[in-house]
């Protein structure tokens, strides 16, 4: 089954609202293995909407329109749909009722074109809206599905879940069992991983693996077909397991919607182990990222932003010695920042940051020159690293591969 999503709506074309409603159909495609081919954004004009739709039905098998459903001589999705599949449109006296009550309510009158929210296809799937008036629905052809579903968000969400999505699954259902797995790495880009699994993706047939690059990070997503769960979870181990033979070293987690945070934070919670940061370039950026997940006061102690030498000597008690021999921005500056912070503030573990995040060289390094440390009180262990991304990008980055070594760390132990 190969879909196609068309988005309705003049103000999504002239930039006024943002489009999020594809988005967040596609992702909902996704979970039922249902690949989104082509997705379109028409506006509130009858002729370019039923060109868009015939397109659509000349080359998907599943098309879901979103938007035009509501009370104004604008919103005519449904009714240029009916056109296109030869369909009649007639009033749902279920969604009518609503619509009557609503008004009754609300102590409003209600405008004849009301009654437009609650227009069906005759003889066909009957979608309600559980956050709003306005119905979908479903309609089929020989060869292709339509659905439709209302515009605003909050609507839409709520019927892709409990009437679009279960209506599909039906559909889906004889072509067996879909299980889907998200491996998500950091510290190597899209472009890399790729290619180190380009005869894996090459000869993908089932479990199939579909890779994605987020901000820092990059996941591949594993989709097996059975006909049980189990098979599909056999089929996705060993797949795993051919790609973390190759790509061990930067794979760190699970999940569709996990983070370098998210893990890291809960193995710091459950480690009973407290920190404390030494910021340079980074600002304070890694204690405020720590702190915005929620129990982070159980093993967050404190930070102090050292951007200036005279913090780093005063506040750190970094040496004068290290200071004018190794600079600022250096290894040696970085080890005595973490074991200096862990000690002041009394923590299990000390990180530091310090770098130049740019735009201008300093002390005879490069812009994206970083260097992260984190000590325990028996070791210190410090990586150097160099960005190429923007001031704040730099910063960014350096964050995550601040978390990446607390998390490798937490895991040895």
């Amino acid at each position: 089954m190969k879909a196609e999503i068309i988005t309705v709506g003049t103000e999504l074309l002239m930039g006024q609202v943002i489009n999020t409603n594809s988005a967040t159909i596609a992702r909902e495609l996704a979970k039922l293995s249902i690949p989104t081919y082509y997705q379109q954004t028409v506006g509130d004009n009858p002729e370019r909407m039923f060109e868009s739709i015939q397109l659509a039905s000349s080359r998907s098998d599943l098309i879901i329109l979103s938007g035009g459903l509501g009370p104004t001589t604008d919103d005519i999705t449904k009714q240029v749909l009916a056109k296109v599949v030869q369909r009649e449109l007639v009033e749902d006296e279920e969604a009518m009722d609503k619509i009557i009550r609503f008004h009754k309510q609300s102590h409003r009158p209600m405008s004849p074109n009301n009654r437009l929210q609650a227009l069906a296809f005759e003889g066909e799937t009957v979608f309600k809206n559980h956050n709003g008036l306005a119905i979908g629905g479903a309609v089929e052809t020989d060869s292709t599905i339509f659905i439709v579903l209302p515009g605003p968000p909050s609507e839409l969400k709520m019927m892709l879940e409990k009437e679009a999505i279960p209506y599909l699954k039906e559909k889906v259902s004889n072509e067996g069992t879909f299980v889907s797995r998200y491996l998500r790495f950091f510290g190597i880009g899209e472009s890399r991983l790729v290619t180190d699994l380009e005869q894996l993706i090459e000869e993908q047939t089932n479990p199939t693996i579909a890779p994605y690059a987020g901000m820092y990070e990059v996941v591949l997503r594993l989709t097996a077909n059975g006909d049980t769960k189990e098979e599909c979870e056999q089929l996705l181990d060993e797949l795993e397991e051919k790609i973390l033979s190759v790509e061990r070293e930067y794979f760190y987690g699970y999940g569709e919607y996990e983070t370098l945070l998210s893990i890291t934070s809960e193995l710091l919670k459950n480690s009973g182990l407290s920190i404390a940061s030494a910021e340079s370039l980074t600002g304070g950026l890694f204690a405020s990222t720590l702190i915005s997940v929620e129990g982070s006061s159980k093993y967050v102690l404190g930070s102090c932003v050292a951007y200036q030498e005279s913090i780093k000597k005063n506040q750190l008690q970094v040496s004068q010695e290290i200071l004018e021999k190794y600079g600022m921005v250096s290894a040696e500056c970085a080890e005595a920042m973490a074991e200096n912070v862990r000690t002041i503030f009394g923590s299990d573990l000390g990180i530091s940051f310090t770098g130049i995040a740019g735009p201008s060289p300093m002390e005879g390094k490069e812009v994206g020159t970083v260097f992260v440390s984190l000590a325990d009180g028996v070791e210190t262990k410090t990586i150097e690293l160099h960005l190429a991304r923007n001031r704040n990008g730099n910063r960014e980055y350096a964050v995550q591969y601040g978390l990446n070594e607390l998390r490798k760390y937490l895991l040895k132990k």
